[in-house]
C-alpha cells in the first residue's frame, strides 16, 4: 500500500481503498501508514465544505455539538428510507443538554447515541457566515 514506500498516498489512491466520493470521503491525502497498527492523514478544510453552507444563521443564541458517547450504526440507510429522528431529554444544566437520540426506518432503530449540545451566543466572526 503506498506508492512511495513509506505508506503515503495521494488522493487517488485513497480513492482506490475507500468506496466514499464528494462530499463524503473526508481525507485528502494519507502522510503516514503502517499497515495493521497505525494511519495519520490530511484534510484541508476550506469554507466551501457542504457542512459549511449555512452553518451559522447569523443571529442570536447557537446550538453547538459538543459531544457523542455510545454511538451505535445498526444498518444502512438508503435512498427511499423515510428516517424518523427521536431526541429525549437527559440533563439540561446551564446551557448544555445531553440527550438520548435514536435515527429510526419502518420502526427498526438504524442509529443511537447519546448527544451533548451546548447553547451559547454566536462569536462577532460567525455571525452572518
Amino acid at each position: 500500500m503506498g506508492s512511495n514506500g513509506c505508506g503515503a498516498m495521494d488522493i487517488l489512491e485513497i480513492m482506490r481503498y475507500l468506496p466514499h466520493r464528494y462530499p463524503f470521503l473526508l481525507v485528502d491525502r494519507i502522510v503516514e501508514l503502517v499497515e495493521n497498527k497505525s494511519i495519520r492523514g490530511i484534510k484541508n478544510v476550506t469554507m466551501n465544505e457542504p457542512f459549511f453552507q449555512g452553518h451559522y444563521p447569523g443571529d442570536g443564541a447557537l446550538i453547538f455539538f459538543a459531544g457523542i458517547d455510545d454511538a451505535r450504526f445498526r444498518r444502512q440507510v438508503r435512498p427511499g428510507d423515510q428516517l424518523i429522528l427521536e431526541a429525549e431529554v437527559q440533563r439540561l444544566v446551564r446551557g448544555i443538554g445531553k440527550f438520548a437520540v435514536r435515527a429510526k426506518v419502518d420502526g427498526e432503530i438504524v442509529a443511537e447515541a447519546d448527544l451533548m449540545a451546548a447553547m451559547r451566543m454566536p462569536d462577532k466572526g460567525t455571525s452572518g457566515s
